[in-house]
């Protein structure tokens, strides 16, 4: 077997290894986001962490945190509408 062909075997599409990043949108990292979010909502800490949140915005790192939220929002595709979907 050549080296080209040996290659081959470990990577995906387009010669990319299938073990790396695979960008926006990606399974595994959409599973770890998930599971966090799980974890926090059980642990009971959501109102603790939204009032910590609430004065990290009033204090001395605001302005930082308003300009990241503004990055953040230039990169969106706007909200997702089923946010504001009656659930049945």
């Amino acid at each position: 077997m050549d080296d080209k062909v040996k290659s081959r075997d470990h990577m995906g599409e387009h010669g990319r290894d299938r073990g790396a990043n695979q960008g926006e949108g990606d399974y595994r990292s959409a599973r770890s986001y998930d599971a966090h979010v799980g974890r926090t909502a059980e642990s009971g800490q959501v109102e603790k962490k939204a009032r910590e949140a609430e004065k990290a915005i009033e204090g001395k790192e605001g302005d930082e945190l308003r300009r990241a939220e503004e990055m953040g929002k230039r990169h969106s595709h706007g909200e997702d509408p089923q946010i504001h979907q009656k659930k049945k």
